[in-house]
């Protein structure tokens, strides 16, 4: 697979929509609403089977998806702003919710996750964060970047929880 060049033209999601999508455990994508498909710019067979880091733009920082995978692997869920990369170089901006699929013995079956446009005042926020995350990495590595994470929401009084919430209403 080639690598994407991420440009500067961002999609938007409408206020009602939603992108819904399901992985294996293992992350590979195993389902993907109609709006997921176009608005990745992949066709579906270029998605199913494919890791859901097919997505990942380069600006987000590595700390949000080992809290979100942290958190998924223990079957809880977690909201998070992404920004994901579509096919053409584009991107857009989610307000996302995953959670773990379990079977009937309790045992993990895949992961699930719904996204919608995310509000004007955590647009306003977080790429300004994910940015001073993603410096942090690059200079100290992944410790650098939870450390200044766990810094920032303490001056908010906050934790990741609350703090993400707080964003969205």
């Amino acid at each position: 697979m080639s690598t994407i060049m991420p440009s500067s033209v961002q999609k938007h999601l409408k206020p009602t929509d939603f992108i819904v999508s399901k992985t294996d455990k293992r992350g590979n994508i195993i389902y993907g609403n109609q709006i997921f498909i176009e608005m990745s710019g992949h066709a579906e067979h270029e998605l199913i089977g494919a890791p859901h880091s097919i997505l990942r733009h380069p600006d987000m920082p590595a700390v949000v998806f080992q809290l979100l995978w942290e958190r998924i692997k223990n079957r809880q869920e977690i909201f998070a702003y992404v920004k994901n990369l579509c096919k053409d170089g584009s991107y857009y901006w989610v307000f996302a919710n995953v959670t773990a699929t379990t079977d009937a013995r309790g045992e993990v079956r895949d992961y699930h996750s719904v996204r919608r446009k995310p509000s004007q005042k955590a647009m306003d926020v977080i790429p300004d964060l994910y940015h001073k995350l993603l410096h942090a990495e690059r200079n100290g590595g992944l410790e650098a970047s939870k450390k200044l994470l766990i810094t920032l929401l303490n001056d908010q009084g906050m934790d990741y929880d609350r703090f993400i919430l707080s964003l969205q209403h």
